[in-house]
């Protein structure tokens, strides 16, 4: 298999040819469909339903097998991410201080829900337990930057830094 990066500047055609020749050196392998599916989302950054059903073809599998695991796991991404990723963590010292209502100001902001990306592709958005920064809840990362204390005010200016 050459060389996976760059993926985006690749046609769609090339993308299918290499996941098929990853799948034909693979599909005789028992328990081998998590990482056929592992490839085909570094090959198309997430695994929309046309790539499942290829693999499926390609496993001489179900649909619905292949959907079942995708489903299942949830490393595996159904929509396309977006350049930045946010997670606002809904702990329980967040929680008591209002990440409910930074999460419900995102939503209304982005247009977007939990799991979702917005159309651009700038943001997706996503929800955590905890991150581990209780002393400045509520938080909320983008990507790898914490920003602590927050409020629904402070989103404009938060969100601007990242275009």
């Amino acid at each position: 298999m050459g060389c996976l990066c760059n993926q985006q500047e690749i046609s769609e055609e090339e993308k299918y040819k290499q996941l098929k020749e990853f799948i034909a050196e693979n599909r005789e392998k028992k328990g081998y469909l998590i990482p056929v599916l592992h490839m085909a989302q570094v090959i198309f950054g997430y695994l929309p339903d046309e790539v499942q059903a290829f693999v499926a073809r390609g496993m001489n599998i179900s649909t619905s097998q292949v959907k079942g695991v995708v489903t299942f796991y949830s490393y595996f991404k159904t929509s396309p991410a977006g350049r930045h990723h946010i997670t606002v963590c809904l702990g329980t010292a967040c929680y008591v201080r209002g990440s409910k209502k930074i999460l419900d100001a995102l939503e209304d902001k982005l247009g977007i829900k939990v799991g979702e990306t917005t159309p651009d592709r700038r943001f997706s958005m996503g929800v955590q337990r905890c991150l581990g920064a209780c002393g400045l809840a509520p938080v909320i990362m983008i990507d790898e930057d914490v920003h602590g204390r927050m409020t629904a005010k402070k989103l404009d200016k938060i969100l601007d830094q990242y275009k």
